[in-house]
């Protein structure tokens, strides 16, 4: 029988780089949103945006700190469903914010601490 040749924590680091285990969406205004725009439909946005963090979808927000965007964790693993939520709230309808989707996960590298180290 074959002996099994790979380096500690090989499987762990495999198994989580296939593992999503949230969305991170980055958002930024479009040309459709101008300043003077967008305190009418802020409102509307807030609430619907906490309506999805209420429901579990959004894990945590934030605003890109040059004001040029929203950034959402969001507790989906699907950048698709990320997409359809964020197009559905009120500045996703009016075409005035949109998102870069990145799927994350566990950071596989930490699986080359489970071996045992050289003694």
């Amino acid at each position: 029988m074959a002996e099994n040749k790979s380096p500690p924590g090989a499987a762990e680091m495999a198994a989580a780089k296939t593992i999503t285990m949230k969305v991170l969406a980055i958002g930024t205004w479009t040309a459709k949103a101008p300043p003077e725009s967008r305190p009418a439909i802020m409102p509307s946005e807030a609430r619907d945006t906490m309506r999805l963090m209420l429901a579990g979808k959004i894990d945590q927000w934030f605003a890109k700190t040059d004001g040029s965007g929203a950034v959402f964790l969001m507790n989906v693993t699907d950048p698709k469903e990320a997409h359809t939520l964020l197009e559905n709230l009120p500045l996703g309808r009016a075409n005035m914010m949109t998102f870069d989707f990145i799927p994350v996960g566990p950071l596989w590298p930490l699986g080359l601490l489970l071996g045992e180290p050289a003694k």
